[in-house]
């Protein structure tokens, strides 16, 4: 299940608690719910964001095995990270310069592959209403796609390739059997559009044009 609501103690204290988790990150075996567990203290208490940025860029610099497991689930965390949020400037700064010198040191490596992933996220990342889900951050730490499941009225489901960055308008203006539908119909003068529904046993709703659809999955989730 996607977090539900926290109760927290005072900066300091969470700080240390998100220390903790990164020292345990390195060695968990499945370290999904753990990452996702420190997105959402981000969220919650968004001045750790750029705490976490720090603790990750030291952690992942001169590591005691490069590429090895603790060191890739470091730069996986940060992948979620970077494509949740975007750090102060002089942080963002700080973490360009590591990205760029991971990637030198390492050319070819799975570090410096993240370490591209990263760079290219953050140049779109804008803020997010919910954390990662589940799907997504196991998506994220392969450097992979998501796939969104559209149902189309009158037509077959839609299978659409989404990244953490996609809105519903991307999604929207994709989808070819919208495109056919409206032609069938004769509604291609028509002012009406097509809008993508979100639909769950509580509730029906239109998804707004600049929705991130990966927000929408993770409160499915």
């Amino acid at each position: 299940a996607a977090p539900g609501p926290r109760s927290y103690t005072t900066l300091r204290d969470e700080a240390v608690k998100l220390f903790n988790s990164l020292q345990q990150l390195e060695s968990e075996r499945d370290p999904v719910p753990l990452m996702q567990g420190v997105l959402q203290t981000c969220l919650d208490l968004p001045p750790l964001v750029d705490e976490i940025y720090c603790q990750l860029v030291k952690q992942t610099t001169e590591p005691a095995a490069p590429g090895g497991q603790g060191d890739l689930h470091y730069w996986q965390l940060l992948t979620c990270m970077s494509c949740t949020f975007l750090p102060s400037p002089p942080v963002l700064r700080f973490l360009r310069f590591h990205l760029d010198r991971t990637e030198s040191r390492f050319p070819a490596s799975e570090m410096a592959k993240y370490a591209c992933f990263i760079r290219e996220a953050l140049g779109k990342t804008k803020g997010r209403e919910c954390v990662p889900s589940l799907e997504e951050i196991l998506m994220l730490m392969r450097r992979q796609e998501m796939i969104c499941t559209v149902h189309c009225p009158g037509a077959p489901a839609c299978s659409v390739a989404i990244s953490s960055h996609t809105t519903a308008e991307e999604v929207r203006g994709c989808l070819h059997v919208a495109r056919e539908l409206v032609s069938r119909l004769g509604l291609s003068q028509s002012p009406n559009l097509f809008a993508l529904y979100e639909q769950s046993r509580r509730r029906e709703q239109p998804v707004a044009s600049a929705t991130l659809l990966a927000d929408v999955l993770t409160r499915f989730e």
